[in-house]
């Protein structure tokens, strides 16, 4: 796996994205990431979808690799970190996040986060919210245009598509507006939106190996 980064301004923060659909706060030394639909799988599985239990070890192997490299202390998950409640695949988490006793957890519910209490306690969440502020930023799943502060969002699983000769490549993608950043789905078990995403905005496009504003 390669990270490739790029560093960005805005509030008068320095902030790094990532190519492998994360967000990096050094000032609060801070992993940012929305959308894992932890249990997504599992619950296809439920359903009659053969759905290989490998996807969601994937995406817990990459976040365990931004962790190291980045030396975190605190994890911000910008909403949906479930997707259809408690599963096998939550057992699964649970089992990965005991790796980081030390790690500082934080939970900005998302549409898909209904925790019952027993849940909530299995998550082992040092904080859970609707809303998250860290001045001058505030985390929220979903954007709220009655706040005036500079919002850090998910839920849209942002991509854009780029025209080549041959074919159109959909690719996911940060996108940065004067009052929102919106983030990528961190789990690649999802679709993109190419179509709901802020208007008028700077896209961080990211492949594999590498990340470019477009």
């Amino acid at each position: 796996m390669k990270i490739a980064t790029k560093n960005i301004t805005f509030q008068d923060e320095i902030f790094t994205l990532t190519n492998q659909r994360a967000l990096y706060w050094k000032k609060e030394k801070a992993l940012i990431l929305s959308d894992l639909h932890i249990g997504k799988t599992a619950h296809f599985r439920k359903n009659g979808i053969a759905i290989a239990n490998q996807v969601m070890k994937n995406d817990l192997e990459r976040l365990s690799t931004l962790l190291t490299y980045f030396e975190v202390e605190k994890f911000i998950v910008v909403g949906d970190l479930l997707h259809a409640g408690n599963n096998s695949d939550v057992d699964e988490f649970c089992r990965w996040k005991d790796q980081y006793p030390d790690l500082k957890f934080y939970l900005v519910e998302g549409n898909h986060d209904r925790l019952t209490k027993s849940l909530e306690a299995k998550l082992c969440l040092d904080v859970k919210t609707e809303l998250l502020e860290i001045d001058p930023i505030v985390f929220i799943h979903d954007f709220d245009k009655k706040k005036p502060k500079f919002q850090i969002t998910g839920h849209i699983h942002p991509g854009t598509v780029l025209h080549s000769t041959v074919k159109k490549i959909r690719l996911p993608c940060f996108v940065l507006t004067p009052n929102q950043l919106l983030l990528p789905a961190f789990s690649e078990f999802t679709g993109l939106d190419t179509k709901n995403i802020p208007k008028n905005g700077k896209f961080f496009v990211f492949t594999d190996a590498e990340i470019h504003e477009i």
